[in-house]
């Protein structure tokens, strides 16, 4: 039998939080390299592990406001993603979607019946069945009484992430430039980037000989400063919009990472450094909070 590891030989991350049922309520997911399981945090500090398993990745939770189930994403080895309905005793997981594609990010959409928004990208596969990318991100809508799957938002030159519904029926998501999107060759650039090779290839070797020098001498030849904000900067093209029936699409912030709806129907989102709020009366964003890599937002 394999000796127990301590908790700190292990690489243990929170993967998603959100809201309880409750003021000062946390509902999470942790994952290992091995497990992943859905936690309950009350306002007392008392946590509570609802569900876990090694079979997939728990992601993505959100309580249902009746408080007898939570959304939740189920990650594949497979590179699928499907979601999950979990009644709130961490009994009878149901997946609601399956097919080759990246169902993630639910939740539930306020008002009568059971729907879920959520965003939703294809599986792109070789002739060996193996996964070769992914298409962009969609925002769809589940009907759970009736089965019925509607698009709310897609473009094929974007992605679009964490869609939220406001009780007013209003829908936010982050739109960002998609990856996969199809790109038109640039003959100047593709000239640009052919003039800069030779540079390139000498900026790799003066890299190679700093690192060289760093492990013989122990002293860097740089201090690396700025490297890790400039790691999590988010781009300006990463937009949080606004979409109300019947009118034009509106851009809200630039460079936003995450966010979230109140319950008072504020709106906080962050860059990954700073956390801005924007009260239900609209306004400007007024900065609540600064640190850094701040990549998940629930607001309680």
């Amino acid at each position: 039998m394999p000796p127990e590891r301590e908790p700190g030989s292990f690489r243990i991350a929170i993967s998603s939080v959100s809201r309880g049922l409750n003021p000062g309520e946390l509902l999470y997911t942790l994952e290992t390299d091995e497990i992943s399981g859905v936690f309950f945090r009350d306002s007392a500090g008392v946590e509570r592990r609802l569900f876990h398993t090694a079979d997939f990745r728990a992601r993505h939770v959100d309580p249902h406001p009746d408080g007898g189930e939570v959304a939740l994403s189920t990650f594949h080895p497979d590179g699928t993603a499907n979601l999950a309905v979990l009644k709130t005793d961490g009994s009878g997981l149901t997946e609601v979607t399956d097919g080759d594609s990246v169902d993630q990010a639910p939740r539930w959409v306020p008002g009568p019946g059971r729907r879920l928004v959520f965003q939703s990208a294809g599986v792109a596969r070789d002739s060996g069945a193996r996964l070769s990318g992914y298409g962009p991100s969609a925002v769809q809508q589940l009907d759970l009484d009736t089965g019925a799957i509607s698009c709310l938002a897609q473009d094929a030159n974007f992605d679009f992430l964490w869609p939220r519904i406001g009780s007013d029926g209003t829908l936010y998501y982050i739109r960002r430039p998609s990856a996969n999107a199809p790109k038109q060759v640039d003959p100047w650039a593709a000239l640009h980037q052919t003039v800069l090779l030779p540079f390139r290839i000498l900026w790799v070797i003066a890299r190679l000989v700093e690192v060289f020098i760093d492990r013989r001498t122990g002293q860097p030849l740089s201090t690396g400063k700025g490297i890790s904000e400039k790691a999590i900067q988010t781009p300006s093209s990463w937009l949080l919009m606004r979409q109300k029936a019947g009118e034009e699409v509106e851009t809200i912030a630039e460079s936003a990472r995450s966010f979230d709806l109140a319950g008072d129907g504020s709106l906080v989102y962050s860059n990954g450094f700073d956390v801005y709020r924007i009260s239900a009366n609209g306004g400007r964003a007024a900065k609540i909070l600064s640190g850094p890599s701040i990549d998940l937002i629930a607001a309680l």
